[in-house]
């Protein structure tokens, strides 16, 4: 199955916020970086909270035959990377979000514009 990322960004700022994560940030850095296409930025109010997030990321992408290519800090939760190639996603506890301040690295990108439904969730969460 051929995800395009616009849906695949989608799904993944919609499992963030399921999960109650806060302060979702996608940027499109395709003109600034090389690193990646797209970068999400998100965090959790704890280590616990930060993992479980990313679990659900990886588990609902399963279903769109997505697997990540790499992940990092699952296990601590308080930063946490989960590398789908195009699409680079870090989840952090608000003291580590504050502290490296990814945004900044790339303030010359476009922030996308993703649109969340809360009356919904993505497909595959309980």
């Amino acid at each position: 199955m051929n995800v395009p990322n616009d849906k695949i960004l989608q799904i993944i700022a919609q499992t963030i916020f399921d999960k109650k994560g806060m302060n979702i940030l996608t940027l499109d850095i395709r003109d600034v970086s090389t690193l990646t296409d797209f970068l999400v930025i998100a965090e959790g109010t704890v280590d616990r909270h930060v993992s479980s997030i990313g679990e659900s990321i990886v588990e609902t992408l399963k279903d769109f035959n997505l697997q990540p290519l790499h992940t990092e800090g699952i296990r601590d939760g308080d930063w946490v990377i989960i590398d789908y190639g195009d699409i680079l996603i870090h989840l952090f506890i608000p003291e580590l979000r504050e502290r490296y301040a990814l945004e900044t690295l790339f303030n010359k990108a476009k922030i996308v514009d993703l649109e969340i439904d809360p009356s919904r969730k993505v497909h595959g969460q309980k």
